[in-house]
């Protein structure tokens, strides 16, 4: 019988070879605490989930300003990246491959995250149209964000700079810059969130695209484009999204970051987080023509959808999140037929202590 394509070796980069296409998803898991470090949980749980043929950290913020969820992990600090070497000495040392997702959470912070830098930032004066954000002081409105002024775009490509060289001092294998769900870089890219009327923004799709733009070229200085990744949401309703010219602006983002030739597009095409219904959903082979780096699907694939998007060529890798959570062996799971763990409680993904983090056993009952 042959193995599931979801278990086959895949060439990422000539220096970069996963061991299979199953990747794990960055999950914001909100359990650094006040120090915003990672710890020898942080490092466990990570170890317990080295069988992905890549590991993707949780959302790690860039700056103090980019901070918009309580208990998310930063690589801005020396402490912060010291830390971060002995999460990524540890998944080495287990057989894994690990990058960071760089992070800034834009309109969706508030002023409690930030209280000597003041309002989050965007690129326009618009709130997220939902009820509460759960902040330090508690679940309080959302506040409507600061424009960022031009100055302040450019400290912002240095904060992803920067933030990218802390991450090749921490011992990661690559990073993937966050351009999705409603944070920053995706609110740039989107009309429904820039209304600006400079060189940032408007209708125009080189605008829009400009600050992505920038961000790539700045942590292209540190890293070489095989380990780099741009994780995209075109469907996207999370964080108040959706614009009418998805369908249009998406592939052409996409035809804009290949020319820097980066080792994958990550794409949360599928619909677990809800659809802006503003047109007919996109799919992977939508962006097959616009790239030439690796296309990585996610959002609510089983083991059947992934491995379909596989051998239909539309996708190179599918990343999983949820599953993972409670199952930290999936792949092995995947490939003996082992049944799946529940997802667990909403109430503990987030939640402070090892509980609902690295308590999960393998299938053989065993815990890493």
């Amino acid at each position: 019988m042959a193995p599931s394509p979801l278990l086959t070796p895949f060439t990422l980069a000539d220096d970069l070879k996963l061991k299979n296409r199953m990747v794990l998803s960055p999950m914001t898991r909100g359990r650094t605490g006040d120090m915003q470090r990672p710890d020898k949980m942080t490092a466990q749980y990570y170890v317990q989930r080295a069988s992905a043929g890549l590991i993707i950290t949780e959302g790690t913020l860039i700056s103090t300003v980019a901070n918009g969820w309580v208990g998310a992990p930063e690589i801005y600090s020396k402490g912060a990246t010291l830390a971060w070497k002995e999460v990524t000495d540890a998944v080495h040392a287990a057989g894994g491959l690990i990058f960071c997702q760089l992070w800034h959470c834009g309109r969706a912070s508030h002023s409690s995250f930030h209280a000597k830098e003041g309002k989050a930032v965007a690129p326009s004066a618009i709130a997220i149209n939902e009820p509460t954000i759960h902040a330090p002081i508690g679940k309080v409105p959302h506040e409507v964000p600061a424009p960022m002024t031009v100055d302040q775009i450019k400290e912002t490509v240095a904060d992803f700079e920067r933030a990218a060289a802390n991450a090749k001092a921490a011992g990661f294998d690559g990073v993937e810059i966050h351009g999705a769900n409603g944070y920053l870089i995706d609110s740039f890219l989107q009309t429904k969130t820039n209304k600006r009327t400079d060189e940032y923004g408007g209708e125009s799709l080189e605008n829009r695209f400009r600050f992505l733009k920038e961000v790539t070229e700045a942590v292209l200085k540190v890293w070489p484009a095989s380990r780099v990744g741009v994780r995209l949401s075109p469907n996207g309703v999370y964080n108040d999204q959706g614009s009418p010219d998805f369908r249009e602006a998406f592939p052409w983002f996409v035809e804009q970051l290949d020319k820097y030739k980066l080792a994958y597009i990550h794409f949360i095409i599928g619909l677990g987080f809800g659809f802006h219904k503003l047109g007919e959903p996109m799919v992977m082979a939508d962006f097959r023509k616009s790239t030439s780096s690796a296309l990585m699907a996610n959002c609510g694939y089983t083991k059947e959808s992934g491995e379909k998007e596989i051998t239909d060529g539309n996708s190179d890798l599918i990343s999983y999140g949820r599953p993972w959570i409670t199952n930290p062996d999936l792949p092995a799971r995947f490939e003996t037929g082992a049944k799946l763990a529940n997802d667990p409680p909403v109430g503990v993904w987030y939640s402070p202590g090892p509980k609902g983090y690295v308590d999960y056993p393998n299938a053989d009952g065993t815990i890493v």
